[in-house]
């Protein structure tokens, strides 16, 4: 897990991330989003927002960190869920964490 969120971490840094559920749903309709990190804590309204999209467009999933966890990796709250606009870098946290159903 830690290697994921190291991930997540260089990926905001280079502006490849987007933060937080509303922002990922967007992403998502734009086609912009290459995976998505839900975190484990997830409410279930949010899970099911980005959950059914991402199914819909066939955008990976990836079981995160507590979202705790991924916003300390960020410096913000608690974060729920991140889409990754790049596609390298998604294919890399792919291979780190299993893909969610």
């Amino acid at each position: 897990m830690s290697g994921l969120l190291g991930l997540i971490g260089l990926g905001y840094r280079g502006r490849r991330i987007i933060v937080g559920v509303d922002g990922v749903r967007k992403e998502l309709q734009a086609g912009k989003c290459w995976c998505v990190v839900v975190a484990e804590d997830a409410s279930p309204r949010a899970v099911d927002k980005v959950v059914r999209l991402a199914a819909a467009k066939g955008v990976p999933l990836l079981p995160g960190p507590s979202a705790a966890a991924i916003g300390a990796q960020l410096g913000k709250p608690p974060v729920m869920a991140v889409g990754v606009r790049d596609r390298a870098l998604a294919g890399g946290m792919v291979q780190l964490a299993p893909v969610r159903s």
